[in-house]
């Protein structure tokens, strides 16, 4: 008896959707709680897509504020995960068509991200340096997209997206989704094969 009256006084998690409908009577605190959920998931893929943690700061907080103001109109069979990022999705985009010649965002600060262009084993220091050049050399590839590439190429191999939701926050088909992540990584891979020849020894 006082294990089940102490577990009916334990406090249930709210779920996101009851969360919302407390920020939608205007309970900020409901909000806060998505803001602390979500805030980590929004940073680490601005960060990705702008190599800048202040630009990445700076977006994390107007999606928050532009998700806020449209709570209205987010639809209940969404997931607010996918709401949020189609959000953040729209601002880097945004800044990126502001910094087209922008394509080295703070590289020494980049990491992470593709990782299954790097996979190997590391046997010594020399495959050590080499390994590292080439992650330079992809991160500098990667800079250099357009960005509804380097969208797709953050959700699919860094976030670990699955195709579904990469449709979802893209506001496509799943097809869809998937035709523009295999442009993405053929575009990748045109600007990557002449750096990494560009970069080779000369005999």
């Amino acid at each position: 008896m006082e294990a089940a009256a102490a577990a009916t006084r334990m406090p249930v998690m709210a779920t996101d959707e009851a969360l919302i409908n407390q920020a939608r009577t205007g309970d900020y605190a409901g909000f806060e709680r998505l803001y602390e959920l979500y805030r980590d998931t929004v940073y680490r893929f601005a960060y990705q897509m702008t190599h800048s943690r202040d630009e990445a700061e700076d977006i994390t907080q107007e999606t928050f504020v532009r998700a806020f103001e449209n709570l209205h109109r987010f639809r209940k069979e969404a997931k607010f995960t996918t709401w949020i990022l189609r959000i953040a999705t729209n601002l880097c985009t945004d800044r990126a068509r502001m910094h087209t010649r922008r394509t080295a965002l703070e590289e020494q600060e980049a990491g992470g991200g593709l990782e299954w262009m790097t996979i190997g084993a590391v046997a010594n220091p020399v495959e050590e340096l080499e390994q590292e050049r080439r992650a330079g050399l992809v991160r500098k590839a990667v800079n250099a997209l357009p960005a509804h590439h380097r969208t797709v190429l953050i959700l699919r191999d860094f976030e670990e997206r699955n195709y579904e939701e990469i449709a979802a926050i893209l506001n496509c088909t799943v097809g869809g989704a998937k035709l523009r992540v295999l442009r993405a990584r053929r575009a990748l891979r045109d600007r990557l094969v002449p750096l990494l020849r560009d970069s080779e020894p000369k005999k």
